[in-house]
């Protein structure tokens, strides 16, 4: 009889079989059969920005080790830091924690709360349609309405003496005051795509960073404005922004790079201000799981990441960058200025 020269398409089940088969005559080590699917059905090729193929991810080492957490009670919505103070928002309540976890106070806020930002004593809420103002004894300052009744306000970031809240009803960026006063609209030349609310923003040192996230790109622009460039692609290896809308959440190191935090598969990247990748910081394991993305700050040699009821500090530890992703940078990692090192 003639061989069938038909091709089979191999079903997930048979593939994860062959690779079971493969491991046990010890041929292929350290790959299990889910990884050979996954590399199987989508494959990745490195460029610049990346350290594709998703394989990479097996052996991922980060250069940061957890040192301490504690629990809010409740889910986080938003967090910042103020000095040294843990800024914590909660679905009714804004929390102030010491940096070891202590509650120090807490006051009671309307519901829907979207995101908040810190300036001086200042603590700016903002919700789908308005933006309040408290000082932190919970005392409410100010409050001004969007500029747009059709406006659904997602994310907000202070600098430069503005606020500039991300707009998911209008898919824009909208720039204030820091006394309410509207001063503009920032449309992207490339058009945002917003397929949920991870319309996150940042700003650093006169640049605004916005996630397009439905383009997988993060955008930058000037503190008037005007736009520079973007940068970003769509994919599931470390260096890219998978899924259908990501990155979710933005920050920054004192040196000025960007982190970024993602939803799906959560992860915490770093790249330079001109977009090239860096490396990845904490993977999902490390940040607890789950498919929601985890607000990140970076204070000094420390990461602090703030998802589900949980705050988790991360301290980088020299013994473990030298495993890591981060010994093979041409400079120095970002989060270590004025270490020693």
């Amino acid at each position: 009889m003639k061989p069938d020269k038909k091709k089979q398409k191999m079903s997930r089940k048979e593939f994860l079989q062959m690779g079971g088969s493969i491991l046990a005559g010890g041929t292929i080590l350290g790959i299990s059969g889910v990884t050979l699917w996954n590399n199987y059905t989508h494959k990745s090729t490195t460029d610049g920005n990346s350290i594709a193929p998703d394989i990479a991810n097996v052996a991922f080492q980060s250069p940061y080790k957890l040192v301490s957490s504690f629990s809010t009670g409740n889910n986080i919505e938003a967090f910042e830091i103020l000095g040294d103070n843990i800024i914590v928002s909660t679905a009714d309540q804004v929390q102030i924690y010491q940096a070891n976890g202590t509650l120090k106070s807490s006051f009671k806020i309307d519901s829907n709360l979207r995101d908040l930002a810190v300036t001086g004593n200042e603590i700016l809420l903002l919700y789908p349609s308005h933006i309040k103002v408290f000082d932190t004894l919970g005392n409410q300052i100010r409050n001004w309405k969007a500029a747009n009744e059709n406006s659904d306000y997602c994310s907000m970031a202070f600098g430069g003496g503005s606020v500039y809240i991300t707009d998911a009803g209008n898919k824009n960026i909208c720039q204030y005051s820091i006394d309410g006063n509207f001063q503009r609209i920032i449309d992207s030349p490339n058009r945002f795509i917003i397929p949920s609310y991870t319309f996150g923003i940042t700003y650093n040192n006169g640049t605004i960073f916005c996630s397009n996230p439905g383009r997988h790109q993060v955008e930058k622009y000037s503190a008037d404005g005007k736009y520079i460039g973007s940068f970003g692609e769509a994919g599931g290896a470390t260096g890219k922004f998978c899924g259908c809308c990501n990155p979710v959440h933005l920050s920054y190191t004192e040196t000025g790079d960007l982190i970024t935090s993602e939803k799906g598969n959560p992860r915490i990247s770093c790249y330079s201000q001109d977009g090239q990748f860096q490396s990845l910081l904490l993977d999902s394991q490390m940040l607890g799981g789950g498919n929601k993305a985890y607000r990140i700050k970076a204070i000094g040699d420390q990461l602090i990441a703030a998802g589900n009821n949980m705050v988790t500090t991360f301290k980088y530890d020299k013994a473990l960058a030298a495993n890591s992703a981060c010994s093979s940078c041409k400079k120095n990692c970002p989060l270590r200025k004025g270490i020693n090192i």
